[in-house]
């Protein structure tokens, strides 16, 4: 790896300790209205092995994915409600030693337990972000891509947190949503409903697939601002 490389990967890790901190607790964003209403799922603060099924990769066609999401080495990415860091370790790989990850997660366990996981797998190119419900607080302009793997339904503000997470986007970069149809309640959420919300949030829908499941039930959009 070229010394530059090196630096420039510094730099950014360095700008997001500034930005992010290290230790920061929680709070809510603030300055920004969110009026939408609709059934919320409970963030998961349960057994975080539930995330490492055997054959996920194969069954959600995460290659597939990120190839959609334009996610090669060199480029730096976010994983929202990172959980065990299934995407995280998956994503950093790709991305390789000139790229980076932010794992973002609100639960301070799920965090713990990246960073010792990235530890273990020697992933130089990741680090954890300490989010909160409203604002994922990830360094402005800090990255290529985000993948939102069965979360956006527990998002209780959702047309307020897309619009901050704006802040955080490239020129270019794009927004994976996979969720299943659902009511809000019940851990899924109906597509329709996110293209909505997110239209609200100043963004555009630019790719609507369903190969992240068998039953066609998941679906898998790409969002981009406009």
């Amino acid at each position: 790896m070229m010394r530059s490389t090196r630096l420039g990967l510094g730099r950014f890790f360095l700008g997001l300790a500034l930005v992010v901190g290290v230790g920061l607790p929680a709070g809510g964003q603030t300055g920004t209205q969110d009026v939408t209403q609709r059934p919320t799922s409970t963030p998961y603060s349960g057994d975080l092995s539930i995330f490492e099924y055997p054959d996920r990769d194969k069954k959600l066609q995460i290659d597939r994915v990120m190839d959609l999401l334009g996610i090669v080495p060199g480029k730096n990415v976010a994983d929202i409600g990172a959980g065990s860091g299934w995407f995280t370790v998956l994503a950093a790989r790709r991305v390789g030693p000139t790229g980076a990850v932010i794992a973002e997660d609100i639960n301070p366990l799920a965090i713990e337990h990246i960073g010792k996981r990235v530890l273990t797998e020697n992933l130089s190119n990741v680090r954890t972000v300490l989010g909160t419900a409203d604002d994922p607080r990830l360094p402005e302009g800090s990255v290529d891509a985000v993948l939102m793997l069965k979360v956006y339904h527990e998002i209780a503000h959702p047309v307020s947190t897309m619009k901050v997470l704006q802040k955080a986007l490239r020129p270019g970069a794009k927004v994976g949503i996979i969720d299943r149809n659902g009511n809000g309640a019940d851990h899924g959420l109906n597509q329709d409903v996110v293209v909505k919300e997110m239209s609200d949030a100043g963004y555009k829908l630019t790719g609507t697939y369903d190969f992240t499941k068998a039953d066609k039930e998941d679906y898998f959009l790409i969002f981009q601002v406009r």
